[in-house]
């Protein structure tokens, strides 16, 4: 029996894409396809993800690619543009599952701790969850098996009894490995039918 329902929030909750930003730098599509996949990656970020800070991040990324270092400051200086708006759809099947009084709900997050402040304060949602785990807090992220056992041991959470959902089939895989039963997420009407067919909702 499923007692404890976790969230990924980006891209499962909050729509954030660092296109929403550099749209308004570059004029050239396919020049800023080329930049966000080869200056600005998303190991990179990952990175800021794990705990290192903006600055350090920032500034290794200036050293390495000095001529884009106006747009490569862009990217935490301007972060707040690149947060879209809630995933309206997943936030009303979060609503439901809070609301039957059936499941403790948690998010497991890959976040930078200095950027997370900012989608709290915009999203009264995140007030909703009994316990929020952010990886740059952490300094650990997804898929580190630690970084899930830091929820199962925090708030006692039983892997078998637990349900986890998250957007990247490589978090999927590892929660799996744990024992975690999950949905891989592609759409908020996905995600209801699944745990429609669950019975979990």
């Amino acid at each position: 029996m499923i007692k404890t329902i976790i969230f990924d929030l980006g891209a499962v909750l909050i729509d954030w894409n660092p296109i929403y930003m550099y749209r308004t730098i570059f004029a050239d599509e396919q020049e800023m396809k080329n930049f966000l996949d080869h200056v600005t990656t998303s190991d990179w970020n990952e990175e800021q993800d794990a705990g290192r800070t903006l600055q350090e991040g920032t500034e290794w990324l200036v050293t390495k690619h000095p001529e884009h270092e106006a747009n490569i400051r862009a990217f935490y200086g301007r972060w707040d543009e690149m947060l879209g708006e809630a995933i309206e759809g997943t936030v009303e099947i979060f609503r439901e599952l809070k609301e039957s009084g059936k499941y403790k709900i948690y998010a497991l997050t890959n976040w930078s701790a200095e950027t997370f402040p900012v989608a709290q304060k915009r999203f009264d949602f995140l007030g909703w969850f009994d316990g929020i785990v952010v990886s740059g807090t952490e300094k650990m992220r997804k898929p580190t098996p630690e970084f899930y056992h830091i929820l199962l041991d925090r708030y006692d959470v039983n892997p078998a009894e637990s349900l986890f959902i998250d957007d990247n089939y490589r978090n999927i895989l590892a929660a799996e490995k744990l024992g975690i039963n999950c949905i891989h997420f592609t759409s908020p009407e996905q995600l209801r039918s699944e745990l429609d067919a669950k019975g979990l909702i």
